[in-house]
């Protein structure tokens, strides 16, 4: 019981920090479990192509990769692309015409409880097979981190709707750079390099502030009325 405790408290304290972070208007119980429900069964085919990829580099080096070329690999390719392709579909075919889907916020909200589903899902498998201090590891580091990397896809997937002249290039960034920052999280940690290994918590640090800024410009106002002096637009970045 303690087991599955550790393993779901931190999914709910999020979705339940994130669920009252959206001041104007709440979205439905019944889809934002539908989109929990979404995250974790995508698990299975994640899982699947996560396996594949897993064995096609195994068989092409041979073992004869280095480390650290085997944790990029494992970071950025089997895990970030991934697990960060099958969200983004998932939340996508979701909400993207969903009416419900009408406030700035609400792509965050989205995308968080798609993840949520997913690191459910990973929390209960690797906190049974590793026990308590797993459970205790994984309710600072992995869980948040799916919940930052949705925050990030949520933040661009609502630009696109409030943006839709950029509606592509806003698509395009609220997958690539979830999978940049998951396949950085997972690299560092599967390095070995100590040099690597000291970044992680700068870089942990830089997740949850970038995090809470995405979800405080979002939540600066409520419907998709843009100004363009509140956002960061992509034909004008530096």
């Amino acid at each position: 019981m303690l087991t599955l405790f550790l393993s779901l408290a931190p999914i709910a304290i999020v979705a339940f920090y994130v669920y009252f972070r959206d001041k104007y208007e709440k979205e439905p119980v019944l889809l934002l479990l539908k989109s929990m429900l979404a995250g974790g069964i995508i698990v299975i085919p994640v899982l699947a192509v996560e396996a594949g990829l897993g064995s096609y580099w195994a068989a092409k080096m041979g073992g004869e990769a280095s480390q650290l070329s085997t944790a990029a690999y494992t970071g950025f390719v089997v895990a970030g692309l991934t697990e960060e392709v099958f969200k983004f579909i998932a939340l996508y075919i979701l909400v993207w015409k969903n009416p419900n889907f009408n406030e700035r916020f609400d792509g965050i909200v989205y995308a968080v409880f798609v993840s949520l589903g997913f690191a459910a899902i990973e929390n209960i498998a690797y906190v049974y097979s590793g026990g308590t201090g797993v459970g205790i590891a994984r309710m600072f580091t992995s869980v948040p981190a799916h919940a930052l990397f949705g925050v990030t896809m949520g933040f661009y997937l609502g630009l696109a709707k409030c943006f839709p002249q950029d509606k592509e290039k806003l698509l395009i960034l609220s997958l690539v750079w979830p999978i940049i920052l998951h396949g950085a999280y997972d690299f560092i940690i599967m390095s070995g390099n100590a040099f690597l290994l000291l970044s992680f918590l700068p870089f942990v640090v830089y997740l949850w502030r970038s995090g809470f800024a995405h979800m405080r410009l979002m939540s600066q106002s409520s419907r998709f009325s843009p100004n363009p002096q509140e956002f960061y637009v992509p034909d004008n970045r530096e």
